[in-house]
């Protein structure tokens, strides 16, 4: 039995025409699965993110060198949030990295590896690195919620003692398997990377151990409200690092020199980028499409940035949405008006990250 046909007994309603290669949009009820991941805890598909694999003696100076993030200090079972920029600090990449005994893995957004893999490999000079995409052999899930480390426990999975962005290797039915934890905003949460011939045996197992499934719908207003954008989506080639809004957690300014590092640390010397990316709430309507404008007043006539995507939240019961903003509207608290059909619906800014400090 296959993900998708594992998913299908869980109830799992897919896009329309996507139902063999996207991932469920919804279970039955968004809103139960929103609460489950509040609540207790709820089941995601990741299976279509990207994972890449370097090994040899030189991956930690060679990665360290292209990633805006601090590799050298990661120990096995660390890990940590990078950007791999180009040499004019644009992103070509926005990763999380897994160091093992080994090898450093990074998770990606779906589709990355196509730009990650050829970007890296052209700078392999004489260097002892090999780097792979894994995303064919390997799969991910993602367990979400303050009772994750107790359902992980009663497959026989001791997680609570990780903190976020520690992982470690287990046993999972009778396969390799590595543990993440990666928290979602002010949620836990725990990505689960496995072969991907066992994903749907990891899914029925987690289901039969109290997870709820929850599907793309849930997980876009949670990830919108958690700051945590999509390359491809909220993030394109164009974009400059300080732009998404992830700078406190995925950019080291001690590091050393890297690839992209003289315009970064140019414009954290100059104070701020001239536009980035931000979380709105609305107040109400109906989901703002991509693409739809954000002005900064209610006639509509300054615009100040766009919407790159869009969910309903079920802890607001509002319309959330991500847009890159200007500068100057992207003050968390500040009141903007997002065009919404046939009318101007006003939001207001926010951010998890800067909320959090």
């Amino acid at each position: 039995m296959g993900l998708r046909e594992a998913q299908s007994g869980s109830g799992a309603v897919f896009p329309p025409g996507d139902a063999e290669s996207g991932v469920p949009f919804h279970f039955g009820s968004p809103s139960e699965e929103y609460a489950a991941t509040t609540t207790a805890a709820a089941l995601f598909d990741f299976s279509d993110r990207t994972l890449v694999e370097l090994t040899g003696s030189d991956r930690v100076k060679f990665l360290h060198s292209f990633c805006t993030n601090d590799v050298k200090r990661l120990g096995a079972g660390q890990g940590c949030e990078a950007f791999v920029p180009n040499v004019k600090g644009r992103v070509v990449g926005h990763v999380w990295i897994d160091a093992t005994d080994s090898s450093l893995w990074l998770d990606a957004d779906p589709g990355s590896a196509e730009r990650l893999v050829p970007h890296l490999e052209r700078y392999v000079i004489n260097e002892d690195v090999a780097i792979a995409d894994r995303s064919a052999d390997w799969g991910e899930l993602l367990l979400a919620g303050p009772e994750a480390a107790d359902r992980l426990a009663r497959v026989g999975i001791e997680v609570a003692a990780l903190a976020n962005l520690e992982h470690l290797g287990c046993n999972l039915l009778d396969t390799p398997a590595r543990v993440r934890r990666f928290d979602v905003g002010p949620q836990r949460g725990y990505a689960v990377i496995a072969r991907r011939d066992r994903l749907a045996a990891l899914w029925s197992r987690l289901c039969e151990a109290g997870v709820r499934p929850a599907g793309s719908a849930v997980w876009t207003a949670l990830r919108i409200e958690a700051g945590l954008p999509v390359c491809g989506v909220d993030i394109a080639d164009e974009n400059l690092v300080q732009e998404v809004g992830r700078t406190q957690t995925a950019v080291s300014f001690t590091k050393g020199c890297y690839l992209g590092q003289e315009p970064i640390a140019r414009l954290d010397a100059m104070g701020h980028v001239n536009r980035e990316l931000r979380s709105l709430r609305l107040a109400g309507g109906t989901v703002p499409h991509p693409g739809s404008r954000v002005f900064s007043d209610a006639m509509a006539t300054q615009a100040v940035g766009t919407v790159t995507s869009a969910a309903f939240s079920f802890a607001s019961q509002s319309p959330v949405a991500m847009a890159l903003l200007r500068s100057n509207s992207a003050v968390c608290g500040t009141p903007v008006f997002v065009e919404n059909s046939e009318e101007t619906v006003v939001a207001t800014v926010f951010w998890f990250p800067i909320q959090s400090n």
